[in-house]
């Protein structure tokens, strides 16, 4: 009888550890969706790489106005 209620206390604080651990873990998703929540948000929905480009024809770069006037 000795060894099943060891076995009963070793499940039970096994269980105690698997809920601990997913309170634990809870908590920190909850930190994390605040902090995220509080970070600085980003609405400008723009990709960087052609921000500040428009439709249509773009401007020639300097360097090649530069060769163009040189040639001429």
């Amino acid at each position: 009888m000795a060894q099943r209620a060891k076995a009963t206390f070793q499940k039970r604080e096994k269980e105690k550890g698997r809920q601990q651990k997913q309170r634990d873990k809870e908590l920190r998703r909850q930190e994390a969706k605040k902090a995220k929540a509080e970070r600085e948000p980003n609405h400008s929905h723009e990709d960087p790489d052609i921000a500040g480009i428009k439709p249509g024809p773009q401007p020639l770069p300097e360097q090649w106005l530069w060769a163009e006037r040189k040639d001429t």
